[in-house]
């Protein structure tokens, strides 16, 4: 039990207040019960003064043979108990009145007997006076009824235990509203602090009282939403920091798996160059002829080239970034041009070319990497296109967009193959592949400067053939 109260603030400031209105009640009654009496005597006593003071200067009057009437009338005032007389030499002489008894001796001079048995005190004073047919001193000693003073004492004794039983009532009842109100935003306070600690911030505190208390919960309502939203903010830029180290891993992961390949794509051709290079130098078998041999080298170390100078493309995409020059390009003079650079191959191959272009499209981007987007695109379509196959060219404008698409008819790839065509060095048909010159990096390299524009190359087959594009 003593372990519950000291464990409750409830009940640690119900008892304690309950024990100081205990004790502030009882200390009220106890001194009521001492000053009423006290205050009622004094007041007797200034009554009693009064009269005996008016009652003295009538017997100066008057000679002592003709002071009894004023004798009667004072002795049977309600608040006189009884008066004696002394001459001067302080001997007790009878009162000259015929009306009341002047035998005192049955009565105490200090005490006087109630109706009820009980004693009641006698307040007393005394007053030196003469007569006037007389020079001698007398005294006077007037006692007061005091039995009502008695009455008021034994009335608080009587009342004591109902008082006693009130006080505590009232004592329990008051206590416990009081140590509701006080303790209950303090528990809700200590309740909410518990939540806190485990970071559970979805709460809220009444802010219904204007005190240091509603004060104090209004500060945790505001500290709740700052720490609410600052706690997003921190999961948020969490989450942020997350996706980006796991985007770093992925790059860092693709970069090793490039490079991996990039060394692997260089050893081919650095290979087969070194191994023709050696047979001309030995004259081993069809080596001798080294004139088809060293045109094969060259051939090869074009290749080589090609590949390195993508190589360098890729690298200075990569530490571009998205602040790289960007300028106005009109698409359709592009693609016009790498057309007519191409003229000889796609005569050669008696290709059809169906261009279908507004006079211009205008966009923001930079001139060197879309001229190589397009080149990549338009290329792979001719080169890829069988004997007088017919290739589609599009360009549309609008809604301040540019969109962009080559199809080339009598060839597909294979569904399975179309996932994987913007990886770097992956080749549909590997023998093909060699045969044109590919390195594998065009359309890996298209799809990293669309990135960096904002746009993305898609492929699809179609009914006829190949479909790439792109919206910018």
């Amino acid at each position: 039990m003593i372990r519950k109260v000291k464990s409750s603030l409830f009940a640690k400031v119900f008892f304690i207040t309950a024990a100081m209105l205990l004790c502030v009640s009882l200390l009220v009654y106890g001194l009521l019960a001492w000053l009423m009496p006290q205050t009622y005597s004094n007041r007797l006593n200034a009554v009693l003064d009064e009269r005996a003071q008016a009652f003295i200067s009538e017997l100066g009057q008057v000679a002592f043979s003709d002071s009894g009437g004023l004798f009667d009338q004072f002795i049977s005032d309600m608040e006189i108990k009884s008066v004696e007389l002394y001459n001067g030499n302080g001997d007790w002489i009878p009162l000259p009145t015929k009306e009341f008894d002047n035998e005192w001796g049955v009565n105490n001079p200090l005490t006087a007997v109630t109706s009820l048995g009980e004693t009641s005190p006698v307040l007393s004073n005394q007053y030196y006076f003469s007569f006037s047919d007389s020079s001698d001193r007398y005294t006077l000693v007037v006692y007061g009824e005091a039995e009502h003073i008695s009455e008021l004492q034994q009335s608080f004794i009587r009342i004591l235990p109902i008082i006693l039983l009130m006080v505590l009532t009232v004592s329990f009842v008051v206590s416990g509203l009081y140590s509701r109100m006080i303790t209950k935003p303090v528990l809700e306070i200590s309740r909410i602090s518990e939540k806190m600690s485990d970071l559970q911030l979805h709460w809220t505190v009444d802010e219904q009282r204007t005190d240091e208390l509603g004060t104090l919960g209004k500060s945790l309502n505001r500290l709740s939403h700052n720490l609410s939203a600052a706690l997003s903010d921190l999961q948020n830029a969490n989450r942020k920091l997350e996706a980006d180290i796991e985007h770093e891993k992925e790059m860092e992961k693709a970069r090793t798996n490039f490079f991996s390949a990039v060394s692997h794509e260089l050893k081919t051709p650095v290979t087969i160059i070194k191994g023709q290079l050696e047979g001309m130098l030995l004259g081993i078998g069809v080596y001798k002829d080294r004139e088809k041999y060293l045109t094969r080298s060259l051939e090869i170390a074009n290749t080589l080239e090609t590949m390195v100078q993508e190589i360098l493309t890729i690298s200075r995409l990569e530490t571009a970034g998205p602040d790289f020059k960007k300028d106005c390009l009109d698409c359709v003079q592009i693609i016009k041009s790498y057309l007519s650079e191409t003229e000889d191959l796609i005569v050669g191959k008696d290709l059809q070319i169906d261009l279908n272009a507004p006079p211009a499209a205008l966009i923001a981007g930079n001139k060197l990497l879309m001229e190589k987007v397009f080149s990549n695109l338009i290329g792979n379509a001719i080169k890829y296109s069988p004997q007088g196959a017919s290739i589609y060219i599009s360009v549309n404008t609008e809604h301040r967009q540019m969109e962009f698409s080559v199809e080339n008819t009598g060839a597909h790839i294979p569904e399975e193959s179309i996932p994987k065509l913007f990886d770097a060095f992956y080749r549909v048909e590997q023998s093909r592949s060699r045969k044109t010159g590919g390195s594998g990096l065009g359309l890996y390299i298209v799809q990293e400067i669309l990135h960096h524009h904002g746009s993305e190359c898609m492929v699809c087959n179609t009914q006829a053939g190949v479909k790439f594009s792109f919206t910018i």
